[in-house]
């Protein structure tokens, strides 16, 4: 019986097509319906068929879902049942396999080798991604697949160390029509990492995230990848911050660039002394986003040009001398990076962030800074900290909104904020004119545009004209500043939404 034949029960004559068998649906139909079906021609079907393709991302997907290649792969099968429809359909749906993008998907529960067997030779796609699933039953479907050099389009695995080490042996020689690799394993020792063989090659691959693996330099597995789109990296023992620079420099077309690492402390003495002379032009990336320690960021950031940035993503662990000059120069250098809003959130137990947007009204940011951190105190010191490094640019953002998520210790903890840290972070923000506070930062922040002796900081927010605050109580919140402000001939308008 015909693969794509497996699952449709009222399917009833069978016919022959190429190697393999596909059933008929029945035609014991009312005429009405079968003549609204048969009235349209070839092309107009055709062209039904393409407009109901399932894109590979969603319009909702994000970011992680976009990194991992979309969401269900199984959603490649969507021609599967109209080719069962009947043999018009079926043999229109397979003389375009081409136009349509047609391929077989190899994934939990299929017996690959009768797909194979029994269905036309069309691209194949290998996912096998969800961490909760048995991949002991499906270790052999794998091996069989990834056999299909010629065919395999796009490859997804996240399975236990042992059994990905094991298939990835497999995955030598070259993938010619390979254009996603996604590869994770499940293991918590950081000691371990993934190599692939050096006789690997995918000349046409476009996205690829790896996570816990190593590439020497040498290897041909990325240096002859000149078409990459996106390039995902989450490594536990970071490479050479030259050896980096060097790989990305075969990679004239890249758009995306994550690189996600361990805040490795040895790695970060020993680039003090590791020399770094690669010094790479991407003019096509539009994404960066980097996860590590601070010295491992700016040596790899700061070596890289791009002319056509539109969002830089940084996260960065806590450090008493927490400041990035070195990414200012990298920000100013970038001249399609604009600040014009900005939004800083607490984030409950563990991260405060910093998002600036391009305008008041864009849906997306620009530029997102996190930081890691536990204590409420540390958290607001660290921006300030962060805003005053980046004070060039922090300066041409017009409106400001402080955000906390709701959590149950953040009201105990307010109080171990002093009001100081507070003029810290507003000072940097100097050209503000309107400013938005959250009802969980009303309160504190009311009390924060104080001095100890009582007076009011005019210094601050010197260009302010419009406070607006969120929350049924503190009615009275920010009065004093109000009139303060009136009275030195700088009004602003205070408007409670509740």
């Amino acid at each position: 019986m015909s693969y794509l034949a497996h699952s449709t029960s009222s399917l009833k004559t069978t016919r022959t097509i190429g190697q393999g068998t596909i059933r008929d649906e029945s035609q014991r139909q009312s005429s009405a319906h079968a003549a609204s079906i048969h009235v349209l021609d070839d092309d107009s079907l055709l062209i039904i068929f393409y407009l109901n393709r399932p894109a590979i991302f969603d319009v909702d997907d994000d970011r992680d879902d976009r990194f991992l290649g979309g969401k269900g792969w199984d959603r490649e099968q969507w021609w599967y049942k109209l080719a069962q429809v009947c043999q018009r359909w079926r043999q229109l749906i397979l003389g375009s396999a081409s136009y349509l993008g047609l391929c077989l998907v190899c994934t939990y529960g299929t017996r690959v080798a009768d797909m194979l067997a029994h269905s036309p030779p069309l691209p194949l796609v290998i996912d096998y991604f969800h961490e909760d699933r048995d991949i002991i039953a499906e270790e052999e479907e794998i091996f069989v697949a990834l056999e299909q050099r010629d065919r395999i389009r796009r490859v997804r695995l996240n399975l236990p160390f042992p059994n990905l080490q094991n298939l990835i042996m497999a995955i030598d020689e070259e993938y010619p029509v390979l254009e996603y690799l996604i590869m994770a394993h499940s293991s918590e020792d950081s000691s371990t990492a993934l190599m692939f063989p050096d006789t690997f090659q995918a000349p046409h691959l476009r996205h690829v995230m790896l996570l816990g693996f190593a590439l020497p330099i040498g290897s041909r597995s990325l240096t002859t990848v000149v078409g990459m789109v996106t390039l995902s990296l989450s490594m536990y023992h970071p490479f050479q911050p030259d050896t980096l620079l060097q790989w990305i420099s075969f990679m004239p077309q890249l758009e995306t660039l994550l690189i996600l690492s361990d805040n490795n402390c040895d790695m970060e003495r020993q680039l003090l002394h590791a020399p770094i002379v690669t010094h790479v032009t991407l003019p096509n990336l539009r994404f960066i986003e980097f996860q590590g320690g601070i010295a491992y960021m700016e040596a790899i950031i700061c070596q890289i040009t791009t002319p056509r940035l539109q969002k830089l993503v940084i996260h960065l662990p806590w450090q008493f001398t927490l400041s990035v000059p070195p990414l200012l120069q990298f920000i100013k250098a970038t001249e399609s990076l604009r600040f014009d809003s900005a939004k800083v959130v607490l984030a409950g137990d563990d991260e405060v962030y910093v998002e600036v947007y391009p305008l008041e009204e864009a849906e997306t940011y620009a530029l997102s800074i996190h930081v890691y951190c536990r204590q409420l105190d540390w958290q607001v010191s660290s921006v300030a900290r962060i805003i005053n490094s980046l004070s060039q640019i922090s300066s041409t953002v017009e409106h400001l909104t402080l955000k906390h998520k709701v959590n149950s210790r953040l009201s105990e903890e307010y109080d171990m904020v002093d009001c100081t840290v507070w003029h810290e972070l507003l000072r940097s923000f100097g050209n503000v004119k309107t400013l938005h506070v959250d009802d969980g930062l009303v309160k504190e922040l009311s009390r924060g545009l104080r001095l100890d002796d009582g007076e009011l900081p005019l210094e601050l927010l010197l260009e302010l004209q419009e406070l607006t605050y969120s929350g049924s109580g503190n009615a009275d919140a920010f009065t004093s500043f109000i009139e303060a402000r009136q009275n030195a001939g700088r009004p602003v308008t205070l408007i409670r939404h509740s």
